[in-house]
Formats: structure tokens, sequence, C-alpha cells
């Protein structure tokens, strides 16, 4: 979800950090395509993940299509932006040819300079951190493992530029409980929760000037899933804490045709899932209008549950 969001919404965002994810569009809205060509996770039909294999090609040809039909922002934006992408050398879910694939498509539009890639950190199918979660080479939930690596920590460097170090010590903001219903309606339908999250920094609750950055959690790591786990755990408060970035945790929830959870990039609830008006896409889009557009997180909770 997060390079569909930032490709769609490029002249919003200013980057991207990418674990173990392919490039936009790259299931063209076929499940068969998403669950062979695009990661290895059908059990009906053999993994037919390569070099080359999401036809990256197809997939620049389409993102100017898109563009010239002014359903997703200029590709041109994308020329600004930081990319930050790590892919396990064990990874079995998003094999390393995925992920090559998508610092190829990348590189058509971003110079290379402005492109990390982390390809060799010997890690299964999780976000790695340097303190909590699985082995390094297990995989299963929560789909967070400690490899003595700080992922969070340097995407976040990457994309934002030097920061100040991590808050070591206990958190000085809070998690907010809000209510995704003021975003899109009938959520449940559409494969959101009904309560999202957000980490606020104590110096970002009545102050403007603190920046927003979006995590967008993987397949089967939603609140019904595994709680708060990844809100908790992805890495991504502690250094938050201490530069003034506020942290935006949208929730899926499981429906019939999509039991993991994931988020929508394979038409699952919409034809429209990779452009700027697909429905989960517009919807976390209002939440950043909504927090970028006042100095407080008042108008988060402007009518729906906030705690």
């Amino acid at each position: 979800m997060a390079v569909q969001f930032e490709v769609a919404f490029s002249r919003t965002v200013i980057g991207a950090g990418v674990i173990a994810g392919g490039p936009y569009f790259c299931s063209q809205g076929s499940v068969f395509t998403a669950t062979t060509s695009c990661t290895c996770t059908t059990e009906l039909f053999a993994c037919r993940v390569r070099p080359g294999g999401t036809r990256v090609p197809d997939l620049i040809a389409l993102t100017d299509w898109f563009a010239a039909t002014q359903t997703i922002d200029a590709p041109s934006a994308l020329a600004n932006h930081r990319v930050w992408m790590l892919s396990g050398t064990l990874d079995s879910v998003v094999p390393q040819a995925v992920m090559n694939d998508l610092l190829t498509y990348y590189r058509h539009y971003i110079d290379a300079n402005r492109i990390a890639y982390k390809r060799d950190l010997s890690a299964e199918h999780s976000i790695p951190t340097d303190s909590y979660g699985n082995a390094c080479s297990a995989l299963g939930s929560p789909y967070i493992s400690n490899c003595n690596y700080d992922a969070a920590g340097e995407l976040l460097k990457w994309i934002y530029g030097p920061l100040a170090a991590r808050n070591s010590g206990t958190l000085t903001g809070r998690f907010v409980a809000f209510d995704q219903t003021e975003f899109i309606a009938l959520p449940a339908w559409h494969g959101m929760a009904d309560t999202g999250y957000l980490y606020v920094p104590a110096a970002c609750e009545n102050s403007a000037g603190c920046r927003l950055h979006v995590a967008f959690h993987g397949c089967q790591q939603n609140l019904d899933n595994i709680g708060v786990t990844f809100v908790r755990h992805a890495g991504y408060n502690a250094w938050a804490d201490n530069n003034r970035l506020i942290i935006l945790y949208p929730q899926t929830v499981a429906t019939f045709m999509n039991p993991n959870a994931c988020w929508d990039w394979w038409a699952y609830d919409d034809t429209r899932y990779a452009q700027k008006n697909g429905r989960q896409m517009a919807a976390v889009k209002r939440m950043v209008d909504r927090l970028t557009s006042s100095p407080t997180i008042a108008l988060i909770c402007r009518r729906g549950r906030c705690t």
C-alpha cells in the first residue's frame, strides 16, 4: 500500500519506505497475478516469481496512462521523492526478484542517488527491528522480527534527513484511537476497520510544525489479528517522540474476499483501488488532509470517537 499511495498522491507525499513490496499496480487487478507473480502466497498454483516477472514496462505504461487520465498525480512529481527499500534474503512471501523489479520501476522516475535498497539482511518476511519480535529467520505472526536492525529508524532517516536520536526510555506521547467511519462509509464492507490509531508525541499535542508519517501495516498485521502490536512495536514511535513526527496507523479488517486483512492492491473491493478515488486510498488521504490542516490532533476527532 505504501508504493500505491505514494505513486497515486505523488504531489502530496515526499517519499516512501517499502519493506517487502512490489511495483505500483503489480497485480493489475488480478488475484492470480497478485498471489503468483507479485508474491508467493497461494497453495493452488505454483509460484511464478522470477526476475522481470512483474512486467515493469507494462506497469510504467499503465502509470503514465493513469496520470494522463488524471486518476493519479503526474509521476514527474516522483523525481523529488526519497525512497528506502528493504528485502530480506530469506523472504519466501515477497522474494527479492519482486523488489528488484520495484527498484527498476522506481529508477524510471527517480534518480538512483535518491533510492536506498537494503537487500543483504538475512530476514524472512517481516518488519525487522533491533529489539522486538520473532527470530529473524522465522515466518509467522506478528511478522515483526528482532534482526538487530532498526528498519523503521533507517527508513525515517533516509526519507526525512538527519534526525535526533530516538527516545530510548519511556515514550512521552500518547496513542490515540480514532473513528475511521468518518473517512469511509461502511468501512467493514470495504476492508477497513472502524478504528485507526495515531501516535502523537507530547510536542505535537498543541503546536504546529509536526510532520506526518503514514505507517501501513501488512497483511495479517491488523488489530483483529495482532491487536496493537504493529502500532506499538513496528519501531516508529521512539523516533517520532524526539523528532516531532505524528505517526498515522490506518487499519484494515478481513473480508470474505480478503481473509488476511490486506490493503486492497488487487481489486478485492474496488476496481479503482490504485487510483486517487479508490475507496481505501481516498479514505487514508482524507485522514492525511485532516491531520495536516490543523496544528493539533483535534480535527481527527471532530465528530467521531477518540480515546
